[in-house]
């Protein structure tokens, strides 16, 4: 199948498409809501690594998927993109984020935008309408793409169900996410569970499912392809908890230390409560949720993280989940490429720098 060698730039395309027929009619009726279709637009095509769809793909390829489906199943996986589009918009704003991949967030630049014009009423309320609104249709768009997709409707009702639990679960993590800064939930246990369904669930797990789905697979390679898929994406939001604090803004497009800002109660730093000394930990509870945090306070949270074993005990983490994972993803039994490209994709996920 040649859409396997350029698969990143074949969902580009397939999102640029969509978003622009699904945009034309509303443009025409409502040429002020343009504003709102440029930024969803805009958001989804700045960058992101894919991983989404390109899990979806490989798991459809790997368990016997039709090539005469492909076009179809193109414009299923692609449209994972929007409900993370939905998901980044919603988070950037619960968590007050001010920048995503090196711009401003939706609720900022919309915030912005009615300061300059001297618009009526307070900025900031205006700018998380606008952010609330704009997720929501990218929410809507990825239903009307995965429901108009070219495909059977029988291959469409076998993959609904996936796409119904996927959908449910990232709103749950997120409801989740918020309840444990509520509550000072600072256990590993409440992290995890944060991570299993905010993150592995929608990131790697069910687009795995979905893949097999549409393929028709039976539940001998969906039930290790889901196993794969939960503790890869453990292993992935695990990554993403130290990149948090450690990573290089350059290359993320976050502002160090945003997490610690942000109140996020992390792996990272319920394993660092756990088993800091009363310094070390005075230094990370002083931090949690504390959003004028300096660089140089950020710089004494990394060291005592580090001194307390919280880092290594996560890297730990990240290898042991990747090494069950790829156990699983053997026992599925996909036909090549399919199981190569999976396992690349796992090293991908968790040993990135952005």
């Amino acid at each position: 199948m040649n859409y396997d060698a350029d698969l990143p730039g074949r969902v580009e395309r397939e999102l640029a498409r969509f978003l622009r027929e699904a945009g034309a009619q509303i443009r025409a009726d409502e040429p002020r809501f343009a504003a709102g279709v440029d930024a969803l637009t805009e958001f989804v095509l700045r960058g992101g690594k894919r991983l989404r769809p390109t899990f979806a793909w490989w798991a459809w390829r790997g368990t016997g998927g039709e090539e005469s489906d492909r076009d179809g199943v193109l414009q299923v996986v692609s449209s994972l993109e929007l409900v993370q589009a939905c998901a980044l918009i919603h988070d950037d704003l619960i968590d007050s984020s001010d920048s995503r991949r090196g711009h401003p967030t939706v609720h900022v630049a919309f915030a912005e935008r009615h300061a300059t014009q001297g618009w009526l009423g307070a900025s900031p309320a205006f700018g998380l309408a606008a952010a609330v609104l704009i997720g929501d249709l990218a929410l809507a768009w990825a239903d009307d793409m995965f429901s108009t997709a070219p495909l059977s409707p029988a291959t469409l009702a076998a993959a609904r169900p996936v796409w119904r639990a996927m959908r449910t679960e990232v709103l749950a993590g997120q409801f989740l996410d918020v309840g444990t800064q509520a509550t000072g939930d600072a256990s590993p246990e409440a992290a995890l569970r944060v991570s299993r369904l905010k993150t592995a669930a929608y990131t790697v797990e069910r687009p795995l499912h979905l893949g097999a789905a549409l393929a028709g697979a039976g539940p001998e390679r969906i039930e290790p392809l889901r196993e794969f898929g939960r503790d890869l994406g453990i292993a992935f939001q695990l990554r993403d908890d130290l990149l948090g604090v450690f990573g290089d803004p350059s290359v993320t497009g976050k502002p160090a230390g945003d997490d610690l800002r942000e109140g996020k109660r992390t792996l990272l730093v319920a394993l660092g409560l756990q088993q800091a000394d009363a310094a070390q930990a005075a230094v990370i509870e002083k931090a949690i949720g504390n959003p004028a945090l300096s660089d140089s306070e950020v710089d004494a949270v990394r060291a005592a993280l580090t001194e307390a074993g919280a880092v290594a005990a996560v890297e730990r983490r990240i290898t042991e989940l990747t090494g069950t994972g790829l156990a699983a993803l053997g026992r599925a039994g996909l036909a090549e490429p399919a199981a190569t490209r999976l396992a690349e994709l796992a090293a991908k996920a968790t040993q990135r720098t952005y």
